[in-house]
């Protein structure tokens, strides 16, 4: 199987599960990026739209729950407007891979990109979608919505500098000595930024480009080295610029490397502050 049928079926997480003719009714990108805003409520950005007996939904992790959750408060189409307390908690990842699950339901090849936002003052972490157009991937963000930016959000510009950075081109840039870690993370400020949280981030870039789209909290970067991060970076970096022998080596990184390759448990940790708890992911329960 290559790489963009690979690409065309879905992961463990985006499977829509009994929900998959929902999303076979969407036509087009635009109507994929609405579904998106019209599902998901930004745990943060909307935190005074979100009830506090709702905000575990942020850990739903798989599309299939997220659309339980919201059909349960409204059955049917999923571009019928939902009031905005009732959207499921989630954020960017939830976006994009909503975005992503909707194309591969289509038989579309898609992806999700970890990485960050490029600004002058603060670079905050995020991430957005890809899908293949048919020639190249091009890359979009669902979250973002048309005319905000001036910029194309459905075909972004990329590479170093661009208005999203991935993970790999953020940590290269950093270990050349072109930028200031402590620009990127959550927050200015957080202890969540710097050296070790644009690593971290270059592990959920190889993840989540391999279909293990983990969440954003999640504990998959016990062991990793430096030295680990600037070899998957460099493969990341390869592959995206069309290197096929590159994208095989770090997919089988990937599958086969026990210090990346994700079992049947993971350590979620809390972005509230809550304990660190194990979730089996053969359970798909919130």
């Amino acid at each position: 199987m290559d790489t963009l049928e690979r690409r065309a079926r879905h992961s463990a997480f985006s499977d829509p599960g009994r929900h998959a003719g929902l999303l076979r009714e969407l036509s087009g990108i635009e109507e994929i990026c609405a579904i998106a805003n019209n599902l998901v409520l930004h745990y943060r950005a909307e935190a005074h739209l979100l009830r506090d007996d709702r905000r575990d939904e942020i850990n739903a992790r798989w599309i299939s729950t997220i659309l339980d959750l919201d059909q349960a408060r409204n059955p049917g189409p999923l571009l019928n407007p939902r009031p905005p307390g009732d959207r499921v908690a989630g954020c960017c990842r939830d976006h994009a891979l909503l975005a992503v699950a909707a194309l591969r339901e289509q038989e579309t090849p898609a992806r999700t990109r970890v990485g960050f936002t490029h600004a002058p003052d603060f670079c905050g972490d995020h991430v957005v979608a890809e899908h293949w157009n048919g020639t190249r991937w091009q890359r979009f963000d669902p979250e973002l919505r048309p005319g905000t930016r001036p910029f194309n959000i459905r075909d972004f510009p990329t590479g170093e500098g661009s208005p999203f950075e991935t993970a790999a081109e953020v940590w290269t840039g950093y270990r050349a000595g072109r930028l200031d870690p402590t620009r990127y993370g959550v927050a200015a400020g957080s202890p969540l930024s710097g050296p070790g949280f644009i690593r971290l981030y270059v592990i959920m870039e190889a993840l989540h480009r391999h279909g293990q789209e983990t969440l954003l909290w999640d504990g998959v970067a016990d062991g990793i080295t430096d030295a680990d991060a600037d070899n998957l970076a460099h493969l990341l970096l390869a592959a995206d610029a069309g290197d096929t022998t590159a994208e095989d080596q770090l997919e089988h990184q990937v599958d086969t490397d026990p210090k990346l390759r994700l079992g049947p448990t993971v350590t979620q940790v809390s972005p509230y502050g809550d304990p660190p708890i194990t979730i089996d992911l053969r359970s798909r329960r919130v």
